[in-house]
């Protein structure tokens, strides 16, 4: 299976923030939505990932005021991203190899999706249990 047809599951949908956003009001959206990364988003481009980890390592552990830390100074710069072409296996390899688990979706510049390691075993799952039911059907009725 391909990323693109995975979004068509699971949506479009990315949250986003700015460089600018308060460490503080990113972690409250994270929250909000219970969600583990926001893409951090600058004159319509990818600028950085904004994750769980960032807040532990890069705020919390460095005692910095979430109030008063810009997601600008946090969070992660090089950000791997994926294409809609992109197979699942590619994504989870990425994961595994780089130890992150959130891809942006990019297409044409323009970010189109997100995928995470929780979408990948989510799929996993409806998979094998597409398998089972066929399997049983098939000893049911041979």
């Amino acid at each position: 299976m391909k990323v693109r047809e995975l979004l068509e599951l699971k949506g479009h949908d990315v949250a986003t923030t700015s460089p600018s956003t308060s460490v503080r009001a990113a972690t409250q959206l994270m929250n909000e939505r219970r969600i583990g990364a926001l893409v951090v988003m600058a004159n319509d481009g990818i600028v950085g990932i904004f994750t769980e980890r960032d807040v532990l390592t890069r705020v919390v552990a460095a005692g910095c005021d979430p109030a008063r830390t810009c997601v600008g100074d946090v969070m992660t710069k090089d950000v791997l991203t994926c294409t809609g072409e992109t197979t699942l296996e590619d994504c989870r390899r990425i994961f595994t190899e780089r130890r992150i688990r959130h891809l942006p979706v990019v297409e044409n510049k323009k970010l189109i999706g997100m995928v995470t390691t929780g979408d990948i075993l989510a799929q996993e799952v409806r998979e094998h249990e597409q398998t089972i039911q066929h399997l049983e059907n098939y000893i049911r009725n041979p």
